[in-house]
């Protein structure tokens, strides 16, 4: 982790004790609200999954959020026929997009580079202009598929008219909320993050066993020279096309667990930008790594949610200690990358990224912590030398 000496066990339960104190150390930012902490976890899972598959095997896909629409509409259906109970909706999520990878996969696997992120592409649109249009009898269409008071839910009994359910675990309402005061600070405890942070800890375990597995060092050999491999008889297209429905099956899962917390399926979700934004969560966290998706998930949905709430006005209030000529310019150019235009900051920050951290924020990370390691061994021979030092002089007297 960051260059260091952790056992996985150490690594694991540090992951596991950040993932808890979320709430608390979110709060501060302003960040600590159920529904941006539950993007936290749902899209660092999405990011996890997609890891497996870009990180390891070097296979870029452009289509992954077909598999998080997949699983999202799965989920809802689930809802609307079954139960309001997330676990069965979770199970046909994940198996939903599972099948649906290994179609996909199979087709899209028969080439590599380019050709494969175009493939995965042009499926993902299919599968969103299908879900707009042609598919609307299940799709619901532009309008999206939502519950319904006539929805039949034949293992939820007795339901009270005229209001709409909520998601649930075994009676637990999933948008349940406690507030309590810590250290000073407004903290929301929230069911629906604490469910999706399970599934993200387990999720990041999972991961965490494929890296170390033969399996995984198999997918890490296919990034590094696939044709040797392939030189050798070495069949390798049942390891990328398991490495495929993993990482499809990720996706599958949060977009479960995004209808989970708001029971709600739209194509929007299977658009390629959505794509586009896990590949740049990975990317900007650190692909191949095991915490890098997860890092790049959550910076990417904080700046979403801070960013684009900054507008003109907001902005000029930062200048106003300033010329006004010069308030007006400086609000003129800075407004240009808040707001709506939030995208041009994140696009600069993957743009210095790329160029200065190739590893991504986690490489950062690293780098900090060789240069402090240096500095201290650097402080430790000094104080060496001089202890030397002093003793010789100690002598001579």
């Amino acid at each position: 982790m960051f260059g260091s000496k952790f056992s996985d066990r150490t690594t694991l339960t540090l992951f596991i004790i950040v993932v808890a104190l979320v709430p608390l150390l979110a709060a501060p930012l302003g960040a600590g609200y159920p529904a941006l902490m539950q993007f936290f976890a749902i899209f660092g899972i999405f990011a996890i999954g997609f890891n497996i598959l870009f990180g390891l095997t070097g296979y870029l896909s452009f289509g992954h959020a077909a598999f998080l629409g997949m699983g999202s509409y799965s989920a809802v259906w689930m809802f609307k026929l079954l139960s309001m109970n997330v676990i069965p909706a979770l199970i046909l999520s994940v198996l939903i997009a599972g099948v649906f990878a290994l179609v996909i996969g199979f087709i899209s696997l028969r080439r590599s580079g380019i050709y494969f992120s175009i493939l995965t592409l042009a499926f993902a649109q299919m599968s969103y202009k299908l879900a707009y249009s042609v598919l609307t009898p299940i799709t619901n269409g532009e309008t999206g598929l939502q519950l319904a008071l006539d929805d039949p839910r034949i293992l939820d009994g007795a339901r009270e008219s005229g209001q709409l359910p909520s998601p649930t675990l075994f009676g637990l309402d999933m948008n349940a909320t406690n507030n309590i005061t810590l250290f000073g600070l407004d903290v929301q405890l929230n069911v629906g993050y604490f469910f999706s942070a399970a599934f993200l800890v387990l999720a990041f375990w999972i991961a965490m066993r494929i890296f170390r597995s033969p399996f995984g060092l198999m997918l890490k050999a296919v990034k590094t020279n696939q044709n040797r491999l392939n030189y050798t008889g070495v069949n390798t297209r049942p390891y990328t096309l398991a490495a495929f429905v993993i990482s499809g099956m990720y996706a599958g899962l949060a977009g479960g667990l995004l209808a989970c917390m708001d029971p709600l399926a739209g194509a929007e979700r299977m658009v390629w930008t959505a794509s586009g934004e896990v590949v740049l969560m990975t990317i900007l966290g650190g692909a191949g790594t095991l915490l890098g998706p997860v890092i790049g998930a959550s910076v990417i949905k904080f700046a979403e949610a801070k960013l684009s709430k900054f507008n003109e006005v907001i902005v000029h209030g930062w200048f106003d200690f300033l010329p006004e000529g010069l308030a007006n310019g400086l609000t003129w150019v800075v407004a240009k990358f808040v707001g709506d235009g939030w995208h041009l900051t994140l696009g600069l920050v993957f743009m210095l990224v790329v160029t200065f951290l190739p590893g991504g924020l986690v490489e950062g990370a690293r780098r900090i912590g060789n240069f402090l390691g240096r500095r201290g061994q650097k402080d430790d021979l000094e104080q060496l030398g001089s202890n030397v030092q002093g003793g010789k002089t100690t002598a001579a007297e």
